[in-house]
């Protein structure tokens, strides 16, 4: 792999201020961002990004790689939980394996915008429909992950009934998805128009934003590091290695749908991040039975750094030698 696409990504500022948050941690500053802002950077960044990507889709339409796209967005966030279910019942038992699951066959909102961040410095076109895609990735693994709860999992221990409508309500309708879907849909009805009245808003400040929430994140990771020491090392293989594999699965659908390299990469993070907000709700209020440290910490403090620091590169770097756009 060209250690100058590493060194390129580790070197964006938001990446920088990231490890500067968990050498915050590590070296005990005080350093904190108070607690209502990271709610707001979070919320901001999935306004813009949802926003852009409307913009975009209304630009370009929809065509044969759109609804392709799109199709391949939802058949890997079904088919990851299902596969890594089952690697994960070898060492685990059925609720933390399908909360875990879940968590991997969705998706990190965070590291697709880095990603697109990265394709925009190198000059990389991509479509915004990829942010549709990025929608459509959220819930379905999370709904897979409680069929295969009630399918494998031993008899709860408590008599409290499962409640379909609530399941599909925090899937679909949780705050992210809402958020990321309303502003998709806004950008493709306002179009130009719109786009040229926010633009100062949603792109003219985007940078900054994710400068302070990448800032916030250092600092969560590193203090979800020793909760690490709990899932021992399978779950950390699991963690660096399952991210790679989802995104050489992705790259490879890529490549047989044709898609162009930024969408593909986008494709590929999608397919290799981990959710480690919306799923981490979800599975909070489902399977209350799950360890929350296995699944917050490993998608936290492990599979998003490496995606952000050697992962996006590395993808790219796959992506060019199979000849994706060539």
């Amino acid at each position: 792999m060209d250690g100058n696409l590493i060194l390129f990504n580790i070197l964006n500022p938001p990446v920088l201020f990231f490890f500067l948050g968990m050498i915050a941690v590590f070296v005990k500053s005080d350093l904190e961002i108070p607690p209502p802002l990271p709610k707001l950077f979070s919320l901001y960044l999935l306004l813009a990004i949802g926003f852009k990507g409307g913009y975009e889709l209304a630009e370009s339409g929809l065509n044969t790689e759109v609804i392709l796209s799109l199709l391949a967005a939802i058949i890997m966030a079904c088919l990851v939980p299902v596969y890594t279910f089952f690697i994960l019942r070898l060492k685990l038992d059925d609720y933390n394996a399908a909360a875990i699951a879940a968590a991997y066959g969705s998706i990190s909102a965070v590291t697709f915008i880095t990603a697109s961040s990265f394709l925009e410095k190198l000059q990389i076109p991509y479509g915004g429909h990829m942010v549709a895609a990025l929608a459509l990735m959220e819930s379905p693994a999370i709904i897979v992950g409680l069929i295969l709860v009630r399918v494998f999992a031993a008899k709860k221990e408590t008599n409290e009934e499962f409640s379909w409508p609530k399941v599909l309500h925090e899937a679909f309708l949780n705050a992210s998805v809402f958020l990321l879907v309303g502003s998709l849909i806004v950008g493709m009805l306002t179009g130009e128009k719109g786009w040229q009245k926010l633009e100062p808003f949603t792109q003219g400040i985007f940078y900054g934003v994710l400068t302070f929430f990448l800032l916030d994140m250092g600092l969560i990771a590193a203090r979800k590091i020793k909760d690490l020491k709990k899932t021992g090392s399978f779950l950390v293989g699991f963690s660096l290695l399952i991210p790679m594999l989802n995104a050489l699965l992705g790259i490879l659908l890529a490549k047989g749908l044709g898609f162009t390299v930024g969408n593909a990469l986008l494709f590929a993070v999608l397919c290799a991040s981990a959710s480690y907000i919306a799923v981490p709700a979800a599975m909070r209020l489902t399977i209350p039975e799950a360890n929350p440290s296995f699944y917050v910490s490993m998608a936290l403090a492990l599979t998003f750094p490496f995606n952000i620091i050697v992962g996006i590169p590395l993808y790219l770097e796959i992506i060019k030698l199979i000849g994706i756009g060539i």
